[in-house]
Protein backbone atom coordinates (compact mmCIF):
# COMPACT_ATOMS: atom_id res chain seq x y z
CA UNK A 1 0.00 0.00 0.00
CA UNK A 2 1.41 3.35 -1.00
CA UNK A 3 1.15 5.78 1.92
CA UNK A 4 2.67 8.69 0.01
CA UNK A 5 0.32 11.64 -0.31
CA UNK A 6 -0.22 13.06 -3.80
CA UNK A 7 1.45 16.38 -4.34
CA UNK A 8 -0.95 19.28 -3.97
CA UNK A 9 -1.07 22.37 -6.15
CA UNK A 10 0.50 24.30 -3.29
CA UNK A 11 3.39 21.84 -3.08
CA UNK A 12 4.13 22.10 -6.78
CA UNK A 13 4.15 25.87 -6.66
CA UNK A 14 6.94 25.84 -4.06
CA UNK A 15 9.40 24.64 -6.64
CA UNK A 16 8.23 27.09 -9.28
CA UNK A 17 11.37 28.97 -10.28
CA UNK A 18 9.25 31.67 -11.93
CA UNK A 19 8.02 33.23 -8.70
CA UNK A 20 9.79 36.39 -7.51
CA UNK A 21 10.79 34.69 -4.26
CA UNK A 22 12.37 31.74 -6.06
CA UNK A 23 14.24 34.04 -8.43
CA UNK A 24 15.61 36.04 -5.50
CA UNK A 25 16.68 32.85 -3.74
CA UNK A 26 18.44 31.62 -6.86
CA UNK A 27 20.34 34.91 -7.15
CA UNK A 28 21.41 34.56 -3.51
CA UNK A 29 22.54 30.97 -4.03
CA UNK A 30 24.54 31.95 -7.11
CA UNK A 31 26.18 34.79 -5.19
CA UNK A 32 26.96 32.46 -2.26
CA UNK A 33 28.57 29.92 -4.59
CA UNK A 34 30.66 32.65 -6.21
CA UNK A 35 31.81 33.92 -2.82
CA UNK A 36 32.66 30.40 -1.69
CA UNK A 37 34.78 29.83 -4.79
CA UNK A 38 36.65 33.06 -4.14
CA UNK A 39 37.37 32.07 -0.57
CA UNK A 40 38.61 28.66 -1.67
CA UNK A 41 41.29 30.49 -3.64
CA UNK A 42 42.08 32.86 -0.78
CA UNK A 43 45.29 33.18 1.20
CA UNK A 44 46.97 30.36 3.10
CA UNK A 45 46.11 30.23 6.79
CA UNK A 46 49.64 31.15 7.85
CA UNK A 47 49.48 34.58 6.20
CA UNK A 48 48.39 37.79 7.89
CA UNK A 49 46.13 40.70 7.02
CA UNK A 50 47.69 44.15 7.17
CA UNK A 51 45.33 46.67 8.77
CA UNK A 52 45.91 50.40 8.99
CA UNK A 53 43.46 51.73 11.57
CA UNK A 54 42.64 55.35 12.34
CA UNK A 55 43.39 56.26 15.95
CA UNK A 56 42.29 59.30 17.96
CA UNK A 57 41.54 59.78 21.64
CA UNK A 58 40.82 63.33 22.90
CA UNK A 59 41.14 62.19 26.55
CA UNK A 60 44.73 60.96 26.26
CA UNK A 61 47.31 63.68 25.65
CA UNK A 62 49.64 61.62 23.46
CA UNK A 63 46.70 60.42 21.32
CA UNK A 64 44.98 63.72 20.56
CA UNK A 65 46.82 63.95 17.24
CA UNK A 66 45.10 61.63 14.72
CA UNK A 67 47.30 58.86 13.33
CA UNK A 68 47.15 55.37 11.82
CA UNK A 69 48.29 52.24 13.64
CA UNK A 70 49.38 49.09 11.82
CA UNK A 71 48.14 45.65 12.83
CA UNK A 72 49.09 42.32 11.25
CA UNK A 73 46.22 39.95 11.96
CA UNK A 74 46.42 36.18 11.27
CA UNK A 75 44.22 35.38 8.29
CA UNK A 76 41.32 32.95 8.62
CA UNK A 77 39.04 31.76 5.90
CA UNK A 78 35.86 33.85 5.79
CA UNK A 79 37.40 36.67 7.84
CA UNK A 80 35.65 40.03 7.67
CA UNK A 81 37.09 43.45 8.43
CA UNK A 82 35.14 43.42 11.70
CA UNK A 83 36.69 40.04 12.60
CA UNK A 84 40.14 41.50 11.96
CA UNK A 85 39.41 44.56 14.10
CA UNK A 86 38.13 42.41 16.96
CA UNK A 87 41.28 40.27 16.80
CA UNK A 88 43.48 43.40 16.81
CA UNK A 89 41.63 44.76 19.83
CA UNK A 90 41.64 41.48 21.77
CA UNK A 91 45.27 40.52 21.05
CA UNK A 92 47.23 43.71 20.33
CA UNK A 93 45.59 46.84 21.76
CA UNK A 94 42.62 46.69 24.09
CA UNK A 95 42.12 50.48 23.78
CA UNK A 96 41.13 50.16 20.10
CA UNK A 97 37.52 51.40 20.01
CA UNK A 98 34.75 50.74 17.50
CA UNK A 99 31.07 49.87 17.50
CA UNK A 100 29.64 46.48 16.61
CA UNK A 101 26.78 44.28 17.70
CA UNK A 102 24.95 41.65 15.65
CA UNK A 103 27.75 40.88 13.12
CA UNK A 104 25.01 39.98 10.60
CA UNK A 105 24.51 43.29 8.71
CA UNK A 106 21.30 43.98 10.60
CA UNK A 107 22.14 46.37 13.45
CA UNK A 108 24.02 48.88 11.26
CA UNK A 109 26.42 49.79 14.06
CA UNK A 110 29.72 48.92 12.33
CA UNK A 111 29.74 51.35 9.42
CA UNK A 112 33.33 52.35 8.57
CA UNK A 113 35.23 54.07 5.77
CA UNK A 114 37.18 51.09 4.41
CA UNK A 115 39.68 51.53 1.57
CA UNK A 116 38.02 54.75 0.48
CA UNK A 117 34.38 53.61 0.62
CA UNK A 118 31.64 53.43 3.23
CA UNK A 119 31.02 49.78 4.15
CA UNK A 120 29.82 47.56 6.98
CA UNK A 121 32.76 45.88 8.69
CA UNK A 122 30.83 42.65 9.28
CA UNK A 123 29.78 42.44 5.63
CA UNK A 124 33.16 43.14 4.05
CA UNK A 125 35.46 40.18 3.36
CA UNK A 126 39.16 40.94 3.73
CA UNK A 127 39.85 38.86 0.61
CA UNK A 128 37.84 41.36 -1.44
CA UNK A 129 40.16 44.24 -0.50
CA UNK A 130 43.63 45.39 -1.45
CA UNK A 131 46.18 45.60 1.33
CA UNK A 132 46.91 47.44 3.46
CA UNK A 133 43.26 47.59 4.48
CA UNK A 134 42.73 51.15 5.66
CA UNK A 135 39.90 51.54 8.18
CA UNK A 136 38.67 55.01 9.11
CA UNK A 137 35.57 56.42 10.83
CA UNK A 138 32.60 57.45 8.69
CA UNK A 139 33.10 60.83 7.05
CA UNK A 140 31.05 63.96 7.76
CA UNK A 141 30.55 63.13 11.47
CA UNK A 142 32.57 64.24 14.53
CA UNK A 143 34.94 61.53 15.75
CA UNK A 144 34.49 60.60 19.42
CA UNK A 145 37.31 58.07 19.64
CA UNK A 146 39.13 55.93 17.06
CA UNK A 147 36.42 54.55 14.72
CA UNK A 148 33.45 55.77 16.79
CA UNK A 149 31.62 58.82 15.44
CA UNK A 150 28.87 60.95 16.96
CA UNK A 151 25.60 59.81 15.31
CA UNK A 152 23.34 62.25 17.17
CA UNK A 153 22.89 64.63 14.23
CA UNK A 154 22.21 61.70 11.89
CA UNK A 155 19.45 60.39 14.18
CA UNK A 156 17.95 63.88 14.49
CA UNK A 157 17.64 64.04 10.71
CA UNK A 158 16.12 60.57 10.62
CA UNK A 159 13.41 61.48 13.11
CA UNK A 160 12.55 64.68 11.22
CA UNK A 161 10.55 62.58 8.74
CA UNK A 162 8.59 60.90 11.56
CA UNK A 163 9.61 57.33 10.56
CA UNK A 164 6.73 55.47 12.11
CA UNK A 165 3.32 54.24 10.98
CA UNK A 166 0.56 56.88 11.24
CA UNK A 167 -2.90 55.66 10.12
CA UNK A 168 -5.90 58.02 10.20
CA UNK A 169 -7.74 55.49 12.34
CA UNK A 170 -7.07 52.13 13.97
CA UNK A 171 -9.42 49.16 14.39
CA UNK A 172 -11.59 49.11 17.50
CA UNK A 173 -10.35 45.62 18.26
CA UNK A 174 -6.66 45.85 19.28
CA UNK A 175 -6.11 42.31 17.97
CA UNK A 176 -7.42 43.09 14.48
CA UNK A 177 -4.68 43.30 11.81
CA UNK A 178 -4.05 46.40 9.75
CA UNK A 179 -3.52 44.53 6.53
CA UNK A 180 -1.21 45.46 3.70
CA UNK A 181 -1.54 44.20 0.15
CA UNK A 182 1.28 42.02 -1.24
CA UNK A 183 1.71 44.49 -4.11
CA UNK A 184 2.18 47.38 -1.72
CA UNK A 185 4.65 45.42 0.38
CA UNK A 186 6.62 44.67 -2.78
CA UNK A 187 6.83 48.39 -3.54
CA UNK A 188 8.24 49.45 -0.18
CA UNK A 189 10.22 46.36 0.78
CA UNK A 190 13.58 47.70 -0.42
CA UNK A 191 13.20 50.96 1.50
CA UNK A 192 12.13 48.94 4.57
CA UNK A 193 15.56 47.25 4.57
CA UNK A 194 17.28 50.42 5.84
CA UNK A 195 19.30 49.64 8.99
CA UNK A 196 20.22 53.24 9.88
CA UNK A 197 23.95 52.58 9.46
CA UNK A 198 24.65 56.07 8.10
CA UNK A 199 26.83 54.89 5.21
CA UNK A 200 24.72 56.66 2.58
CA UNK A 201 24.63 59.96 4.47
CA UNK A 202 28.39 59.74 5.06
CA UNK A 203 28.94 59.41 1.30
CA UNK A 204 26.62 62.33 0.46
CA UNK A 205 28.38 65.61 -0.34
CA UNK A 206 25.20 67.73 -0.07
CA UNK A 207 24.63 66.31 3.44
CA UNK A 208 28.12 67.45 4.40
CA UNK A 209 27.65 70.93 2.93
CA UNK A 210 24.17 71.53 4.34
CA UNK A 211 23.69 70.60 7.99
CA UNK A 212 19.93 71.02 7.66
CA UNK A 213 19.59 68.63 4.70
CA UNK A 214 17.74 65.61 6.03
CA UNK A 215 19.90 63.31 3.91
CA UNK A 216 19.32 60.15 1.86
CA UNK A 217 18.66 57.76 4.76
CA UNK A 218 15.89 59.95 6.15
CA UNK A 219 14.30 60.32 2.72
CA UNK A 220 14.32 56.53 2.24
CA UNK A 221 12.53 56.10 5.57
CA UNK A 222 10.02 58.78 4.66
CA UNK A 223 9.50 57.03 1.33
CA UNK A 224 8.84 53.72 3.08
CA UNK A 225 5.96 55.16 5.14
CA UNK A 226 4.63 57.54 2.47
CA UNK A 227 3.95 54.65 0.10
CA UNK A 228 2.54 52.31 2.75
CA UNK A 229 -1.14 51.94 1.79
CA UNK A 230 -2.09 51.73 5.49
CA UNK A 231 -0.84 55.27 6.09
CA UNK A 232 -3.59 57.83 6.62
CA UNK A 233 -4.17 60.32 3.79
CA UNK A 234 -3.79 63.32 6.10
CA UNK A 235 -0.48 62.03 7.45
CA UNK A 236 0.62 61.07 3.93
CA UNK A 237 0.27 64.66 2.75
CA UNK A 238 2.06 65.83 5.87
CA UNK A 239 4.92 63.40 5.24
CA UNK A 240 5.30 64.64 1.67
CA UNK A 241 5.56 68.16 3.08
CA UNK A 242 8.37 66.98 5.38
CA UNK A 243 10.25 65.35 2.50
CA UNK A 244 9.88 68.27 0.10
CA UNK A 245 10.70 71.14 2.43
CA UNK A 246 13.60 73.45 1.59
CA UNK A 247 16.23 71.07 2.99
CA UNK A 248 14.54 67.91 1.75
CA UNK A 249 14.64 66.01 -1.53
CA UNK A 250 15.48 69.10 -3.59
CA UNK A 251 18.97 69.21 -2.05
CA UNK A 252 19.84 65.88 -3.70
CA UNK A 253 22.30 66.36 -6.57
CA UNK A 254 21.72 62.86 -8.02
CA UNK A 255 25.33 61.75 -7.52
CA UNK A 256 24.32 58.11 -6.84
CA UNK A 257 27.04 57.78 -4.16
CA UNK A 258 24.40 56.82 -1.59
CA UNK A 259 23.10 54.03 -3.82
CA UNK A 260 26.62 52.73 -4.50
CA UNK A 261 27.58 52.35 -0.82
CA UNK A 262 24.25 51.13 0.62
CA UNK A 263 24.94 47.72 2.23
CA UNK A 264 21.31 46.66 1.74
CA UNK A 265 21.22 47.50 -1.98
CA UNK A 266 18.41 50.04 -1.64
CA UNK A 267 17.94 52.12 -4.83
CA UNK A 268 18.17 55.31 -2.77
CA UNK A 269 18.67 57.81 -5.60
CA UNK A 270 15.75 56.34 -7.55
CA UNK A 271 13.46 56.64 -4.53
CA UNK A 272 14.53 60.24 -3.92
CA UNK A 273 13.66 61.09 -7.54
CA UNK A 274 10.28 59.41 -7.14
CA UNK A 275 9.47 61.65 -4.18
CA UNK A 276 10.43 64.69 -6.27
CA UNK A 277 7.98 63.56 -8.96
CA UNK A 278 5.27 63.06 -6.32
CA UNK A 279 5.76 66.62 -5.08
CA UNK A 280 5.57 68.05 -8.59
CA UNK A 281 2.42 66.07 -9.46
CA UNK A 282 0.70 67.21 -6.27
CA UNK A 283 1.50 70.86 -6.87
CA UNK A 284 0.65 70.94 -10.58
CA UNK A 285 -2.46 73.02 -11.32
CA UNK A 286 -4.27 73.17 -14.64
CA UNK A 287 -6.51 76.12 -15.40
Amino acid sequence: MNSQQPASETDSSIGDSNTPQQRRLEVKRTHARSEEEKREKSKPADETIHLQVFRYDPDVEEKTEPRFDDFHVPFKRGMTVLDALIYARDHFDSSLTFRHSCRMAVCGSDGFFINGQQRLGCQTQVTDLEEPIRVEPLAHSPVIKDLVVDMEHFYERMYEVEPYFQPDKVPDDPLEEQRQSPENREKIKQAARCIWCGCCTSSCNPADGDEQYIGPAAIVNGYRFYWDDREGKTRRDHRLDLLTQEHGVWRCQTQFSCTVVCPKDIPITEEIQEMKREAIKRDLKFW
